[in-house]
């Protein structure tokens, strides 16, 4: 049979995550949902705001049906693309026109769209691990090549480790911020060092490093600042989607904005355009369109969220575990105890808990917890965790 290897091996190979996520739809099945703790998927748990369901019912009712469900422009509508570059420009004061703004098919779109655009055969990509598993797949498939960069302490960035790791062949940084998978979000001092250190580095370059900044996690957050990467460094692509601030993971919703001060900024977007074409990622969903735009810098329940973190956070903390506190997002980022992280969730799955090791995160020996689940699913586990616990004598050193 002729057919492409690697698109044959990623179909058979699913995302650690998805496979977990299978996995758990199997055993629930069996056993009841009750009963199982899938903590695998980051899957928004809370309603999308009340916003999202009234611009649905008003488009449906004041919008001819076939203009409403019917395409727009291959980027996007006209009036949600100025909506967008307004917002960006009104929040953060971003230097973004419409004419920079391209709607895409959710946050996989907007990343394997940017980096089509931006990719020659060869190029690198750096990113800072531990990272989002997809990275490598959007990236390779490019015909780039990932450069992995640890984090500092606590997981935010080395800056000068970063530096180092530019070579003559780099295309683009990566920053996800706040992060999945740890809930960081990366300061305004951290990345301003970043962004000089960069602009060092377009010394003896055709082109400067790009920023590819990932951020459907940009209003989840605990009261920590997410600075706009947009004002900081002026060769930025920003890759947005509202599956996570609206609750419409399901929807496929987001968009590229390319910053008006981006080197050569016509003819990159232009190639974004070029690359959605190519992809076939053509006209986002024309409804959705109009509803993101009308619920710009909305997000659903936070405080459900925090109340998660705080629960599940000081439980695990209690049975003996480490894991740093999110800023942001919704996953905690915990030390297995044992070297072997999937070892771990492997035990794990004794008391149905449904965890997702952290070896294709870039980083071995962790595991991830993403807590957008009901609350009573957490209340419910921690009697599984602190069986979990006791396996590794943990609850013991306390």
């Amino acid at each position: 049979m002729n057919i492409n290897e690697q698109m044959q091996r990623l179909g058979e190979e699913r995302s650690v995550i998805r496979e977990i996520f299978e996995y758990g739809n199997a055993r629930k099945r069996e056993v009841g949902a009750e009963n199982v703790f899938d903590f695998s998927l980051g899957n928004p748990s809370v309603p999308a705001p009340d916003a999202v369901n009234e611009e649905i019912v008003r488009l449906v009712r004041t919008m001819p049906s076939v203009q409403l469900h019917g395409y727009t422009s291959a980027a996007g509508a006209p009036e949600v693309r100025e909506a967008v570059a307004a917002y960006l420009r009104t929040a953060f004061a971003a230097p973004v026109s419409a004419s920079k703004v391209y709607m895409t098919c959710g946050a996989a779109a907007s990343l394997t769209i940017a980096l089509t655009a931006m990719c020659e055969a060869g190029d690198e990509f750096i990113v800072v691990a531990p990272y989002f598993p997809e990275y490598r797949v959007f990236i390779e498939r490019a015909g780039g090549k990932v450069v992995e960069v640890p984090a500092a302490e606590h997981f935010h960035l080395d800056p000068e480790a970063i530096g180092r790791a530019v070579g003559a062949r780099t295309k683009a940084v990566i920053l996800n911020s706040p992060n999945n998978p740890t809930g960081v979000v990366y300061g305004r001092e951290e990345l301003a060092r970043l962004a000089a250190l960069l602009r060092q580095k377009r010394e003896g370059r055709d082109a400067p490093v790009y920023l590819i900044a990932d951020e459907p996690y940009r209003e989840l957050t605990y009261g920590a600042e997410v600075p706009c990467l947009l004002t900081l460094y002026p060769h930025t692509v920003l890759c947005y989607s509202f599956s996570k601030s609206l609750s419409l993971a399901g929807e496929r919703i987001g968009y590229i904005a390319v910053s008006d001060d981006c080197a050569d900024a016509d003819a990159l977007f232009a190639a974004v355009c070029g690359a959605g074409r190519a992809l076939g990622y053509v006209c986002a969903p024309a409804l959705f369109q109009r509803v993101a735009a009308a619920c710009l810098g909305r997000s659903g329940d936070i405080a459900a969220y925090r109340a998660n973190r705080d629960l599940l956070w000081g439980a695990l903390k209690a049975y003996g575990f480490t894991c740093i506190p999110p800023e942001g997002a919704f996953y905690l980022f915990v030390r297995a105890p044992e070297p072997d992280a999937k070892a771990f969730c492997e035990r794990a799955k004794k008391y149905e808990l449904l965890l997702v090791p952290s070896d294709s995160f870039g980083l071995k020996g962790y595991v991830r917890i993403s807590y957008c689940v009901a609350k009573e699913t957490i209340e419910r586990a921690l009697s599984a965790f602190r069986k979990l616990a006791n396996d590794y004598g943990l609850c013991e050193r306390q």
